[in-house]
């Protein structure tokens, strides 16, 4: 059965905002090099409209090999959209979901493959509400925002993580490698 991977960016203050962090060279070839080892990745309408960024590097590359080769992974890897308001998709490699969030991702967990990677934060809240993320992969930049969107906004129950690997780059990020532990409790 294929697992669900939580795959995203956050600052050390654990906000999930694109221009905070530090994507230097080394983190791009990471992600290119995680996209390419994926089946799916799932957006939601705002990331996924932040991702549609690179599609201008393919077609004008920036002549840095990290950069450019993160856009042809992000490219080739088959989305799914999530979103209420959209009502198509242009890019060829992307599609709109067909069915509620929860049937999208049981469907996908019983295929053969690779993984699926679910890399926007409210995709992330909903499967983690719903117990269906198997790894969670956090990338911290060495940052402190200060402010802006909080990645595990409206959690309200206690969740246990038990901490598997995790890697360091040059600049100072560290991916954190959590699978959960099924201990919740609610709080409140």
């Amino acid at each position: 059965m294929k697992k669900v991977i939580a795959a995203i960016n956050m600052t050390l203050d654990g906000f999930c905002d694109h221009t905070s962090g530090i994507p230097d060279d080394e983190i791009h070839q990471y992600y290119a090099d995680l996209l390419r080892s994926a089946d799916t990745a799932l957006y939601g309408r705002i990331t996924y409209q932040l991702m549609e960024f690179w599609r201008t590097v393919l077609e004008n590359p920036t002549g840095n090999k990290a950069m450019d080769d993160f856009a042809v992974a992000i490219d080739n890897t088959p989305k799914i959209v999530f979103s209420r308001t959209l009502r198509n998709v242009n890019w060829k490699s992307a599609k709109l979901a067909s069915q509620g969030l929860v049937e999208e991702v049981l469907g996908l967990k019983q295929q053969s493959g690779k993984d699926v990677f679910v890399c926007s934060p409210s995709l992330i809240v909903a499967l983690t509400k719903l117990n269906l993320i198997d790894e969670y992969q956090l990338c911290v930049h060495p940052v402190i925002a200060g402010s802006g969107l909080p990645l595990f906004k409206n959690i309200n129950e206690k969740i246990t993580l038990k901490l598997t690997k995790t890697k360091t780059f040059s600049g100072g990020a560290v991916i954190l490698y959590y699978e959960p532990v099924n201990e919740r409790t609610t709080n409140g």
